[in-house]
């Protein structure tokens, strides 16, 4: 059974930059894709970006485009979320899971930005 560890979070200003790392075990890479969802306050759910765990393509949100990375360090088996240039909105906890996601979700982990 897949597990997902999130951490990394913080509290930071907008503009400043966050990594957030997620470890990754009962899961073979390959075929499927994993991603970064991320819950804001009074919202549901949304997927921030996800990346093929065979070939590595990735996709973004419109919302992170060209602020946030994803990446897929196999050997770790942990998925970063390099976050630039952070905004308020970003403001959330933030969950890697599969796509389409597993019913397992980790704990998140909390990212506050604010001035």
């Amino acid at each position: 059974q897949a597990q997902f560890v999130e951490s990394g979070g913080g509290l930071v200003q907008p503009g400043e930059s966050l990594r957030l790392s997620c470890v990754v075990s009962g899961f073979t890479f390959g075929s499927d894709i994993l991603a970064w969802y991320r819950q804001a306050p009074g919202k549901e759910r949304e997927r921030v970006a996800f990346i093929g765990t065979g070939r590595g393509h990735t996709s973004y949100a419109d919302s992170v485009k060209g602020r946030f990375t994803i990446l897929l360090d196999k050997e770790k088996n942990t998925l970063y979320l390099e976050m630039n240039d952070l905004k308020l909105e970003d403001t959330a906890v933030y969950y890697c899971n599969r796509l389409p996601a597993l019913p397992s979700w980790g704990q998140g982990t909390r990212v506050t930005v604010s001035l």
